[in-house]
């Protein structure tokens, strides 16, 4: 019954800020860990953010300190909080849930297949582009 959708996709300025919304559904907050991953035109699927079970946080260092990940607990719901946004930041954005893990999942390789061996729920993306 896990599920997750993203939202919150759209334009954004170079310099400007956009969050986006993954809404979880099957299970509350405490049993999963949320990721926040991108696809940028060719390029491999990249994750850039998640946030464990216990609301510990990681981020790529390329949006350390221009990204947040966040949670509503209320609401179910994690938000990544894009600020300073940059071009090469555009893509597809997805979020993913991996149910029951203690910590955030990183697998051995970090491309898709790597990143979907680990992370088992999937939205259907978000495209945030960069206006110019």
């Amino acid at each position: 019954q896990l599920s997750v959708v993203e939202s919150g996709g759209g334009l954004v300025q170079p310099g400007g800020s956009l969050r986006l919304s993954c809404l979880v559904s099957g299970l509350t907050l405490e049993y999963v860990a949320i990721g926040w991953f991108r696809q940028a035109p060719g390029k491999e699927l990249e994750g850039i953010s998640c946030m464990s079970r216990n609301g510990r946080t990681d981020y790529l260092e390329s949006v350390k300190g221009r990204f947040t990940i966040s949670s509503d607990n209320g609401k179910n719901t994690v938000y990544l909080e894009m600020n300073s946004f940059e071009h090469n930041d555009a893509g597809i954005y997805y979020c993913a849930a991996a149910p029951f893990r203690p910590n955030c999942p990183i697998p051995r390789r970090r491309g898709e297949e790597g990143w979907k061996s680990v992370y088992g729920n999937w939205g259907q993306g978000t495209q945030v582009t960069v206006s110019s």
